[in-house]
């Protein structure tokens, strides 16, 4: 069978469907409703009967009231001797068309007065309720009526001086029902056959008329495949299975398939593009707005929010208008150049708060257009000046730290050989002294203690410089600073100072080597607390800040006096008294290792505080293979010292 003739059956069969409900709920209301009817005239009957019974009943005046058969035979007596009442049920049976029987019994159910003379003095035979049929659904009602003959009672209860003494039974004959009920419902059959006949026909037509349009769109995919097969140079493209002539229906899917597999490979070419656009936008320091023709953005990078100060989320979809404001001059410069389709090459602004941004907007134009002002679009570019002055900072002092490095690693590796060799050569002559001369071997202690302090400070330079490689791995940074500050417990007691640390609710995860981590914080840890000389409060905080950890230490000493602020990490540099100079530098070159960066705070009145940034999950992977030097081989970290301190 054809797909479209299982089509048109379809829908044929659901108007059929629909149709017959409808029908079959209008037949059951129909049938009801003259079931009701013949009830209600029925209890009408019955009702005046009852009532010409009730007025008979107490027309009986001499009757012993505690004899209840004498009281029976007087109101049956009375009752078979009024002509009204014997007339009212004769008339109830002749004019009636569904009544077949009617019969005034006495309370024990024996027949007082009845139009059927078997049931005098007799029990009236028992018989269901008429309220049954009504209670029935319609399968029930069209069985009854239409089945074998019954008949059912509509029971009237009397009362003489307020207790029963009689009933009146109107009996209803199942085939006498059937003739009222049969006309109404042929009649009804038969305009419900001829509605579902007429539906029948105008839904098969209606299907047909419908998938007509399927050769349409059969000839159209056509069109559509033989035009992508030419502009790819390929061969025309076949009909499918069955040419022209075959199922409308198959070949239209046929097509349409083929069409979604080219769609879906087209998908999956751009979603791959669409990726790599993602990891491109996402690792660029400018921000790129790219804008449609009615000023609706529709690609944004992240550094934009850096610009901004708005999320990226919300400027997706917005327009230009409701992104930058009159009110700021970065705002003001973009609206009135999109406004006047007047392009920015390379602008130069200083925003409000001091910020330098250099601003391009370049119009995107349709060749084919008729209009050579109209355009596709807007590319719209932030680059931040300070950033790249930052950089060129921070590659300097990566290419002076690569010097000094290559510089520390050659000169601790010629001064090692001489100290050796005068180290041999003074056991040689302290031994051809022989302890005699005393005032000699006094100059020699001197002499060697020298040579012992100059080789520990040429190792800590030869350790400084050498390779270090990093052990990286997934830590909780909470664990990392809870471990630091549990070890630096002690001397910060005996300092007399007070840490208070706040670290996150949840896990702060990264990967780093753990150990030198604890390393570079415990620097900045104990260098915090030898700040404050009479003690103090020392704020140690863990926070996430976009996708890097941020590690703060704040401590209340007296702040990094100005001339020393650009030299606080350069080796052996410091202006304690007991200091070696090596803990800041160490720290820096821990940071940088992890791709981080550090940065100073500081005054005089409010403190220093260190700020060190590492990468959340991330890491560059070159810098996690083999040995890393800190001679600029490797991508350095990057250090902001703003206020530094010693």
């Amino acid at each position: 069978m054809r797909l479209k003739t299982k089509l048109v059956l379809a829908i044929t069969g659901l108007v059929f469907l629909v149709v017959f409900t409808l029908s079959w709920i209008f037949l059951g209301q129909l049938v009801r409703q003259r079931m009701a009817q013949a009830y209600s005239s029925n209890d009408m009957v019955a009702h005046q009967i009852a009532l010409a019974t009730q007025r008979t009943s107490d027309t009986i005046r001499v009757v012993d009231a505690n004899d209840p058969t004498a009281l029976r035979a007087a109101v049956a007596k009375a009752l078979r001797s009024d002509p009204a009442l014997i007339s009212l049920l004769d008339s109830a049976i002749r004019y009636s068309p569904t009544i077949f029987d009617v019969t005034i019994a006495d309370s024990e159910g024996r027949g007082l007065l009845s139009t059927d003379p078997t049931n005098l003095d007799h029990l009236v035979p028992q018989r269901p309720e008429y309220e049954e049929l009504e209670s029935g659904g319609l399968l029930r009602l069209l069985e009854v009526v239409f089945g074998p003959p019954r008949v059912y009672n509509l029971t009237l209860p009397l009362e003489r001086r307020f207790e029963p003494f009689a009933t009146v039974r109107v009996g209803v004959r199942t085939t006498f029902l059937r003739f009222v009920v049969e006309p109404w419902l042929i009649a009804a059959l038969t305009y419900t056959g001829v509605a579902i006949i007429c539906s029948l026909i105008f839904a098969a037509f209606l299907a047909n008329l419908a998938l007509k349009p399927l050769e349409q769109i059969s000839a159209r995919l056509d069109a559509l495949a033989l035009a992508e097969a030419e502009g790819a140079g390929e061969a025309s493209p076949a009909l499918g299975a069955g040419g022209r002539g075959g199922d409308a229906v198959v070949l239209v899917s046929n097509k349409i398939e083929r069409i979604g597999r080219r769609m879906r490979n087209v998908e999956e070419v751009f979603s791959a593009l669409k990726e790599n656009l993602d990891q491109i936008m996402t690792n660029l320091q400018d921000g790129i707005l790219l804008y449609t023709h009615d000023a609706r953005a529709v690609l944004v990078s992240d550094s934009v929010e850096r610009f901004l100060g708005i999320s990226r989320a919300q400027i997706l979809g917005a327009k230009l208008h409701e992104v930058f404001s009159r009110n700021t001059r970065l705002g003001r410069l973009v609206r009135e150049s999109f406004d006047a389709k007047m392009a920015l090459v390379q602008e130069e602004i200083t925003t409000e708060t001091g910020r330098h941004v250099e601003i391009s907007l370049d119009f995107i134009h349709d060749d084919r257009a008729v209009y050579p002002q109209e355009t596709l679009g807007a590319l719209l570019t932030l680059h931040d000046l300070e950033s790249v002055r930052e950089i060129e900072s921070d590659l300097e002092l990566s290419r002076r730290l690569a010097a000094i490095g290559r510089l520390t690693a050659g000169v601790g590796h010629e001064v090692k050989n001489p100290i050796n060799a005068i180290v041999v050569h003074l056991e040689l002559l302290r031994n051809k002294l022989g302890g005699s001369d005393i005032k000699a071997m006094r100059h020699l202690e001197i002499i060697e203690s020298e040579i012992q302090r100059l080789d520990r400070v040429v190792q800590t330079l030869v350790d400084f410089s050498r390779p270090v490689e990093l052990q990286l791995k997934e830590q909780d940074l909470r664990r990392v600073v809870s471990a630091v500050l549990m070890l630096a417990s002690a001397e910060l007691e005996t300092r007399n100072v007070h840490v208070q640390s706040d670290l996150p609710d949840r896990a702060v995860m990264a990967k780093v080597d753990a150990d030198l981590l604890k390393q570079a914080l415990l620097n900045v840890v104990l260098n915090g607390a030898q700040a404050m000389a009479e003690g103090g409060k020392l704020e140690v905080r863990l926070a996430e800040d976009g996708r890097m950890a941020l590690l703060s230490v704040h401590d209340q000493g007296g702040g990094i006096p100005s001339d020393v602020r650009d030299k606080i990490f350069d080796l052996y540099f410091t202006t304690k008294k007991d200091g070696s100079g090596i803990g800041l530098a160490m720290t820096y070159r821990i940071v940088e290792l992890h791709n981080g960066s550090i940065e100073v705070e500081s005054d005089a009145t409010n403190g220093t505080t260190f700020i060190l940034r590492f990468p959340l999950n991330t890491f560059q992977e070159s810098r996690a293979r083999g040995y890393l030097m800190p001679d600029g081989s490797t991508s350095a970290g990057s250090i902001v010292a703003k206020e530094p301190r010693g």
